[in-house]
């Protein structure tokens, strides 16, 4: 353990390469090679709460109808794999987490734990996600708020334009200001998912629905691999986020294993939300025959069925829960992990220089989160001129963009830790990434083709832009140990 060093409240940490984390005593990013820039104010509850908001307690809400098709009906038994699934993946992130406690994610762990190209490969490939998600949330949330009754007037563009400037002022505030915000709005979807789930078990008990039975978890009838799994590559998109709690490392005040801790109980919580609801409103929903053959182009599934529980008001009050969660809260905190993803990919020289700046007295990666909101409005705005909004293709190659970084976040955990430091805990850093491996392979295979097609397509111009880096120097010099 290095000695305790203090640090300036407005500054880096004073010293050299060995410097600490103020409260903790752990090593700090210096120990990395780098300074102590963002702001270390976050607790474990606020890294909680970011966590449980990128996810959307309420996610199944915006895709239920379509998961609810591709799954045959078997919708909680689709959100439990997918929780499995991401928990495997939860349990490496708090192994690398702890090795390396810096910004960046899978690019830092890749980068640090294998090699620095394949490092590149997995930013990449993550950006994937990370630089779309905004964009779609924005897009859903404006959808939404434009076929509420009494607010169709005001088109799907505007609605954007305020979501994206409304986030980027919030972010720019800084992380403790974005905190507290993330924490009323978990609140307030908390308590519509109780309204929703207290009705909802009422209605069924009084005899509305189908009543109580276990056809959302299996059926006979339909079930099969290829199915659940192929259902599993749309629902994954409520479990997204959880791995941005890893973006904050260098604004966490406690222990490195606080990220990796948060990150487990987020995905435990959300997770247990998500089968619940999703098990409650597959009972209510008026024709699940339909809904499987036809599918939910207009996307209302859940709010049909909460119309069935408790009436027109629940249907609307369920519709603009889902706009504010997804249009303010989740893309709030996506456009904050997303500016610290390109911050730190850029101050390794993967991307232009000046997404590293920090802002001197906000502490936040100032250019990161403005270039983060015009890409998500521009993206946005191009989006709403497509007569479909382009949602399906943008939630595949979301999809498809994540899974594959998390494959190397495992291999990553296997070569740092067994091949590299010789360890011993043949559970944790062997059998349970292959494990987490496997699952988000097999689910890869069963996407959508088009998903496949194109996020090959971005791994290409992802391998012709890391070559073009290597050609001309711009090779990260990363470490995989702390500097002595």
């Amino acid at each position: 353990m290095s000695e305790h060093r203090t640090t300036d409240p407005a500054g880096p940490v004073a010293g050299a390469a060995r410097g600490t984390v103020p409260a903790t005593g752990d090593p700090g990013v210096e120990a990395f090679g780098y300074q102590q820039e963002l702001k270390r104010s976050l607790s474990f509850t606020d890294l909680l709460v970011y966590g449980l908001i990128f996810m959307v307690p309420i996610a199944p809400f915006g895709i239920f109808g379509s998961v609810f098709q591709a799954s045959g009906g078997m919708v909680a038994l689709v959100y439990a794999i997918g929780g499995l699934a991401m928990a495997f993946t939860a349990a490496s992130y708090s192994q690398m987490s702890r090795a390396f406690p810096m910004a960046g994610s899978v690019y830092t762990y890749a980068g640090r734990g294998i090699a620095q190209p394949v490092g590149f490969i997995a930013g990449w490939m993550i950006l994937l996600d990370y630089v779309l998600v905004p964009g779609l949330l924005y897009l859903i949330a404006s959808i939404a708020m434009n076929s509420i009754s009494g607010l169709g007037g005001i088109p799907v563009w505007a609605w954007l334009i305020a979501f994206v400037v409304l986030n980027t002022v919030v972010n720019y505030f800084g992380i403790e200001f974005t905190a507290r915000v993330n924490r009323i709005m978990l609140i307030g979807e908390l308590i519509v998912l109780a309204i929703f789930l207290v009705i909802g078990v009422v209605a069924l008990a009084s005899g509305e629905g189908r009543g109580f039975d276990f056809s959302p978890v299996y059926n006979s009838d339909t079930f099969s691999l290829e199915l659940v799994f192929g259902a599993v590559s749309i629902a994954v998109l409520s479990f997204l986020g959880f791995d941005g709690i890893s973006t904050l490392a260098e604004e966490n005040r406690e222990s490195a294993r606080s990220i990796g801790k948060a990150m487990i109980a987020a995905l435990a919580l959300a997770g247990t939300l998500f089968i619940v609801q999703t098990w409650i409103a597959a009972l209510l929903v008026p024709d699940p025959d339909t809904l499987i053959a036809e599918g939910d182009a207009a996307g209302t599934a859940f709010y049909d069925a909460a119309d069935v529980a408790g009436g027109a008001w629940l249907a609307t009050l369920t519709a603009i829960a889902t706009a504010i969660a997804w249009g303010f809260a989740n893309s709030l905190v996506a456009q904050a992990a997303t500016s610290r993803l390109l911050f730190a990919m850029a101050r390794d020289k993967q991307l232009p220089g000046f997404l590293a700046r920090i802002h001197p007295t906000r502490r936040v990666p100032v250019n990161a989160t403005l270039v983060v909101a015009a890409i998500s409005l521009a993206l946005g705005l191009y989006m709403t001129t497509k007569d479909d909004y382009g949602i399906g293709t943008l939630s595949t190659l979301v999809n498809f963009g994540a899974l594959t970084a998390f494959l190397l976040l495992h291999v990553s955990v296997v070569v740092h830790f067994i091949g590299r430091l010789k360890s011993r805990n043949w559970w944790l850093h062997l059998v349970v990434p292959v494990i987490g491996f496997a699952i988000l392979l097999y689910v890869l295979i069963n996407a959508k083709l088009a998903a496949q097609t194109l996020g090959l397509i971005w791994l290409g111009a992802g391998i012709v832009l890391l070559v073009a880096l290597l050609v001309t120097g711009r090779e990260a010099e990363l470490t995989s140990e702390e500097k002595l």
